[in-house]
């Protein structure tokens, strides 16, 4: 919007040169970055106050840690304070012609629309469980393969008029699986290793990659800090992969695919990386505020998103480690329960307890070590995954 604005002012007073900063888009990012912010902090305690008031608080499961019992009834649903900082921070900075920014904010806002229902039926109907599982999937199932499908045509293409005719020529032809090279799997790494998916194959991939990491971020908000962090290294490295991404000649000397418009996503990691960092002031242990849902969902889906339009999956796999250990783990956990109580009738686990983090508790580490330690874990992660734009 300010973008805009600027724009139309310089029109009317070209003497006014100073407003041409607006128009870099590191200048617009930082901006976003410190408006996502200073929001994030300003409205923080006045929401805090608000769910207290409106006993919105954490429900417990009854076999959950022991030491975390004291934390019933901690205010949840913080995650509306990081997408409202987000999606404020965004519309002021962001060039509002960009689809790719558009489409992120819509699968995050769909995303965080899910969580919602789910918190408010834990803390309203006072279920712990929330909503269904099955349920769940299904609506996140939805966005995802509709963003997938978008996204399959939008990443080969300059606006959404090309991005309709490619998809009618696809169904012209038969659904025919060609898509041009840009929107290969790329392997990091390596100069010139990409495998042709096909639009089937980008669409299941980016399906599984903004779901899967919707979840996985989801399943790792499990302690006071431990999710919200990750995020915020994850997403901000992301942004630096966007501004290369849409930037033709640093895309050209770093081998990696020229995706014109990607590099405005940049405006939208920083706001997240801003935002991410407002809520840690109060999520920091111990906690004020939980994320809740309506947070960790939104954000794993928009990390998810972000990957695949830069073409960057295996990257946001490497760099986002611990989601993808975190999920695991209760994949493992149950399938390891479920197989052992059908051979010998009674189930067995392989983890103290999952998620990953729990079973660091029940082996004698304190929450703040286990957050700290997944900390500095996915900063080198983040590190290993920023290298691959040089060691290709």
């Amino acid at each position: 919007m300010l973008l805009s604005l600027t724009e139309w002012l310089q029109i009317l007073h070209p003497e006014w040169g100073f407003l041409r900063v607006f128009q870099y888009l590191t200048f617009r990012a930082v901006m976003a970055a410190m408006t996502a912010l200073l929001i994030g902090l300003a409205l923080g305690p006045t929401l805090i106050r608000k769910l207290t008031e409106l006993k919105i608080g954490q429900p417990i499961r009854d076999y959950a840690m022991q030491s975390h019992l004291t934390k019933r009834g901690t205010p949840t649903m913080g995650g509306a304070l990081i997408l409202l900082a987000i999606g404020v921070s965004t519309l002021l900075w962001f060039d509002w012609s960009n689809r790719f920014v558009w489409i992120v904010m819509i699968v995050t806002t769909g995303f965080g629309a899910i969580g919602w229902a789910d918190d408010w039926r834990k803390v309203v109907h006072k279920d712990p469980e929330g909503m269904p599982s099955r349920e769940k999937y299904f609506w996140q199932s939805i966005i995802g393969l509709i963003a997938a499908l978008y996204l399959a045509f939008s990443v080969s293409e300059t606006n959404n008029l090309r991005v309709l005719e490619l998809f009618f020529r696809w169904i012209g032809s038969g659904f025919s699986n060609d898509l041009p090279p840009k929107a290969d799997l790329i392997v990091p790494f390596f100069k010139t290793v990409s495998y042709p998916l096909g639009v089937w194959g980008f669409i299941v991939l980016s399906y599984i990659v903004i779901v899967g990491t919707s979840n996985a971020v989801n399943l790792t908000d499990g302690l006071d800090g431990l999710a919200i962090m990750p995020v915020v290294m994850v997403g901000s490295v992301m942004g630096i992969f966007c501004y290369v991404t849409g930037n033709a000649v640093f895309s050209k000397y770093l081998l990696l695919p020229h995706i014109p418009g990607a590099g405005e996503l940049m405006v939208f990691c920083a706001a997240m990386a801003g935002a991410g960092l407002a809520f840690l002031w109060f999520n920091a242990y111990p906690a004020e505020v939980f994320m809740g849902d309506v947070g960790a969902l939104a954000l794993g889906g928009a990390l998810g998103t972000i990957a695949v339009i830069v073409r960057q999956e295996i990257v946001l796999a490497v760099m986002g480690g611990v989601f993808v250990l975190e999920a695991l783990s209760v994949m493992i956990q149950v399938g390891y329960f479920k197989y052992t109580k059908k051979k010998y009738g009674e189930g067995r686990r392989i983890l103290l307890m999952a998620p990953l983090h729990h079973h660091f508790e029940k082996s004698g580490w304190k929450e703040t070590q286990v957050v700290v330690r997944f900390w500095i874990i996915t900063m080198l992660l983040c590190l290993l995954g920023l290298s691959s734009l040089k060691l290709r």
